[in-house]
Formats: structure tokens, C-alpha cells, sequence
């Protein structure tokens, strides 16, 4: 196929600043950016299709760099529970929606505490009142912590067991939330249900969805067995509309004596076949290793060097500094890329430490996710490992108690995106959905004001910390692509780049930043064909 798009505005690149008025796509990629005069001479030589973009603007792909697919699908089709704003709207919300499915779980997503009248959280006898006779699992917002009534908690055998994430109340009775560890169990035992052909479903509707926001490619993690038997599948049928890089589950986990448990040691499998990073085909890649290292701030798991502003805790670890490095270890060795989860301040001095003592650990671009709190000598270890980071920042509008959790001493260390790009460090632009709005342009948008027209507290001590919307595009094409090891392909539209673009409907560098988020995209083009828009 051969077809040049003319008559528009066509960002080519955000970093330099490059524009042109049409380019020309053969066999999936760019082969030339300039004028539309020379471009349409060329493909009507060449036989090719002539499409005039009627001035309309057009971005290379979005590329979120980390969110999790088949949650997203799920979320897709549960419970939406953010912006609640009591327990007794949360009950009725349940049970209004087990009313109306015949599911043999009820799932919700995305309810967050600090907004409840009551100012506690939800508890097991809380849900039994709205549903007792089939399980509900209602995860927080941070998806790092979740309420199970009576009948989920016993499924799940979480009513009298010995984990940490299991809260009880002062007469040692669980309360039905659970953190981390516990969490986990849960929702294997939910997932226990499904089937190959559901995860099927999920990650269609999931990446349908993300094309419709003008997201041509994503990073998706934590994944396990089923989910990239799905994504396999689907690559096989020529379904998957986004192109894909998945950073799996390694399989196997840590317990309390230091030993491991899970049915399948993937990272290990990995290695043993050869199994390196851009192994794969069409739209799907294995990319590397995801590790949970610490939990939230909202659910005070991350783990802090000092104790939190509002509560005796300093969060913990969700592993072993022994575990991590391990696992870094292997995977570096198989040539697997790591992304290890970091928000608070001690566990990222912890994987930097890991990092630190791989050889050449910057050749292999290993990643840090989200990198919330980030102190200042953090900020320069990283950019001298040659290590990246996939960020959030619509996290600096969900967190907006950000300040109340860390104290104002730390909060200038919250989520500092400005001072890691003045440092070098890469950052790839993500959402982590369904923890955030999918659209990029909500994320674009919080970057640029960080919570500045909502009041967000952190503001006030992190204005320095707004990027510029160049910087932001930037970090949402070019810089994911490189944290997901592909610029030599995505992220721009230079010649010999495949032709991953948007059409939008104004041009954001002529919009005011509250306009930002109210941007729409027209179409998504993969590789030059549309897959989603007229």
C-alpha cells in the first residue's frame, strides 16, 4: 500500500520542534516528510492513494509506556467507582449494579477513602448489607488494596490468615481490606474463574479501546500466563489493533522464609529458551520483567525512609532486597529488560542499589515505574546509571493529599518530572490504567499544569516541576519509545519510521492548557492503516 496524506499540519517531531504539510507511507513506514506538492507528485507516480487532511493536525502515535491490559478490559466492564463520595453511596452502587448482573463475582474499581463522608474505610460487614450472597471485590483506586465482603474473604481464605496485608480491627477480626500481598491472592482466586476466552476478551476491548484515544502502542505489565496467551492469539488472528511490548509476571515469588512459591517460574523458562527482549512477531514483543518492589501512597505501602506525615508507618517492601536482586540478575543476564516498581524514596534507593551492581546495566535501559517520591541525589544516581523511568503524572491530580501523606519537607520531592528531564534521565509518559484515565490528553494536560486549576496542594511546592506541553509530547512519543527500547521505529515520523500517527482535532500547541484535555482524536493509524476513526 502505498498513500500520502497532504494538505495538513504534521508534527514530525516534538524535540526538535519539526512540522511539515504531508507525508508519504509504503509497506507500514514513513518514506518521506516534506511538502505536499513533492509528496503528491511522488505517490501519484508510484500509483499511490492521495488522502487530503483538510488542514487538520496531525501527532505521532501516543505510546503509553505502562498500563495494564487485561485490568483495563476488565475495568472496562465492572463497577466504576470513582469520585464516590460516602460508604452509604458505595453500598447502594453495589447493589444496585448486583441487580443487574448475573456475574458470579461483582467487581468495582477505583473508590478512594479520602473522599468518603465518613472518613474511614469501607469494611466487610459494610458490603454484606448491600451483597452477602455472591463475593465482591472492590479495589481501591491505587489497585494496591481492595474490600472483599464475608463471602469473597472466605473464598479467597483470607478471614484467618497470616498475612501482613490482611487489616483487622483491635480485637484481631479482619475488616475484609486487604493490601499487597493479600490483594494478590484475592484477585487469583477471582481470576481461578476465567477462562482463556475471557482474558481474550478483555485485551480486545482494552486495546480497541486505547486506539480510539490515539494510543498506537503500549507497554503492558505485569503479565501473566493466560494474559499473554491471549495476546498471542489474538496476534495470531491479526486482532490486535496496538502494537504491544509485555512486561511479564516472573512467575515465581518471594514468602516470608526467604523461598519461593508459583506454578511457573516464567523468567526462568524464559532464559532457558533463549528468550531475549523483541522476541515476538506483528504487534507483539516481550519486552522484560515487572516487579512490584513496593505498594501505594494512598494505601501507606510504599516504603519510606522516614515514617509518614500522617500515620506511624514507614510502608514496607513488597521483596527482599536479596529477591530483587536475583531476579534483576537473571533477567539482565537473559537479556530481559527489568521494571521494577518504585514510589517510595527507600525502595527505589534499594533497586538503584540492585542496578548499581549489574554490568552495564544502562545498555539494557532498565526502568523504574512511577519514581513518586524521588529525592534529589536519587535524581542524579539515575541519570548517571543511564536508568529510565515510566511515569504518571496524572497521579499529581488523583494524589492530592500527596502533601498531607509525605509532610511539606518531602513534598518538593513529589513526582518531579521537570528536574529529572533537566538531569537526562529519559521518562516515558504512562497511566498505569486502570489506576488513570486512559486518554493521553488528560495525562498531557497534568503534566503541563499539576493541579494547578484543581488546588492541588503540591502545587505550591512544585510549580518547577511543570514541563513544558513540547516536553510532554515528547516524553509521550519519542521518550517511550526509547523506554521501551523501540526509537529506532516509533515515537516520531521521520523517513524510515513505521507509520504510527494521529489525526486530532485542533492543534495543541494553539490550544490554551485548560484545552488541553478536551482535545479529540479523528483517527489512529497503525502502520498507515486506520484502525479506529472515519
Amino acid at each position: 500500500m502505498i498513500a500520502a496524506f497532504v494538505n495538513g499540519r504534521i508534527y514530525v517531531s516534538f524535540r526538535p520542534l519539526k512540522v511539515v504539510e504531508a507525508i508519504l507511507v509504503a509497506s507500514g513506514r514513513i518514506i518521506h516528510a516534506g511538502s505536499g506538492e513533492e509528496v503528491r507528485k511522488i505517490a501519484e507516480e508510484l500509483g499511490g492513494e492521495v488522502i487530503d487532511l483538510n488542514g487538520k493536525t496531525v501527532l505521532p502515535g501516543f505510546i503509553d509506556s505502562h498500563l495494564h491490559l487485561e485490568e483495563l478490559g476488565m475495568a472496562l466492564e465492572t463497577l466504576d467507582l470513582r469520585g464516590v463520595g460516602s460508604i452509604v453511596e458505595l453500598k447502594e452502587r453495589v447493589r444496585e449494579y448486583s441487580e443487574r448482573v448475573r456475574t458470579t463475582w461483582i467487581l468495582g474499581h477505583g473508590w478512594d477513602q479520602e473522599l468518603f463522608e465518613e472518613k474511614r474505610w469501607p469494611t466487610r460487614w459494610d458490603l454484606d448489607e448491600a451483597v452477602d450472597d455472591r463475593p465482591v471485590m472492590l479495589s481501591r483506586v491505587c489497585l494496591h488494596a481492595a474490600v472483599l465482603n464475608t463471602r469473597a474473604m472466605e473464598m479467597a481464605r483470607l478471614l484467618d490468615a497470616d498475612l501482613q496485608g490482611v487489616v483487622r480491627d483491635d480485637n484481631g477480626e479482619a475488616i475484609g481490606v486487604v493490601k499487597e500481598e493479600a490483594f494478590e491472592l484475592a484477585r487469583e482466586k477471582f481470576k481461578e474463574t476465567l477462562s482463556l476466552e475471557d482474558y481474550e476478551h478483555f485485551v480486545r476491548r482494552a486495546t480497541d479501546y486505547v486506539a480510539s484515544l490515539g494510543i498506537t502502542a503500549v507497554g503492558t505489565v505485569s503479565v501473566e500466563e493466560k494474559t499473554l496467551h491471549a495476546l498471542s492469539n489474538l496476534e495470531e488472528r491479526g486482532e490486535l489493533k496496538v502494537r504491544v511490548f509485555a512486561y511479564l509476571d516472573p512467575g515465581k515469588r518471594e514468602v516470608k522464609d526467604g523461598s519461593m512459591f508459583g506454578n511457573l517460574d516464567v523468567l526462568g523458562a524464559l532464559g532457558k529458551l533463549g528468550i531475549k527482549r523483541g522476541f515476538g512477531r506483528g504487534k507483539l514483543r516481550i519486552a522484560g520483567i515487572k516487579i512490584l518492589a513496593d505498594g501505594s501512597l494512598g494505601a501507606r505501602t510504599a516504603w519510606l525512609s522516614e515514617p509518614y506525615a500522617d500515620a506511624n508507618t514507614k510502608g514496607y517492601p513488597n521483596v527482599s532486597r536479596d529477591f530483587l536482586e536475583r531476579v534483576v540478575r537473571e533477567a539482565h543476564g537473559a537479556g530481559l529488560q527489568m521494571a521494577v516498581h518504585g514510589i517510595g524514596d527507600a525502595t527505589i534507593d534499594m533497586i538503584l542499589d540492585v542496578y548499581s551492581s549489574l554490568d552495564g546495566p544502562g545498555g539494557m535501559r532498565h526502568r523504574i515505574e512511577h519514581a513518586s517520591i524521588l529525592r534529589p541525589d536519587q535524581i542524579e544516581r539515575m541519570a548517571k546509571l543511564g536508568v529510565v523511568a515510566s511515569v504518571q503524572p496524572h497521579f499529581v491530580i488523583t494524589d492530592w493529599w500527596a502533601v498531607r501523606r509525605v509532610g511539606e519537607e518531602r513534598a518538593r520531592w513529589v513526582y518531579p518530572f521537570g528536574s529529572m528531564i533537566r538531569a537526562g534521565i529519559v521518562l516515558g509518559f504512562g497511566t498505569d490504567s486502570p489506576i488513570e484515565p486512559t486518554n493521553p490528553w488528560e495525562t498531557v494536560y497534568a503534566a503541563v499544569t499539576r493541579g494547578k486549576h484543581e488546588g492541588v496542594e503540591v502545587y505550591r511546592y512544585t510549580e518547577y516541576e511543570r514541563v513544558t506541553l513540547e516536553e510532554a509530547l515528547w516524553a509521550y512519543t519519542h521518550g517511550s519509545a526509547y523506554v521501551l527500547h523501540s526509537e529506532n521505529d516509533l515515537g516520531t515520523l521521520e523517513e524510515g519510521k513505521l507509520a504510527d500517527f494521529i489525526v486530532v482535532d485542533r492543534d495543541p500547541f494553539e490550544a490554551g492548557e485548560k484545552e488541553l484535555k478536551e482535545i479529540r482524536v479523528l483517527g489512529t493509524y497503525v502502520g498507515g492503516e486506520r484502525v479506529w476513526g472515519s
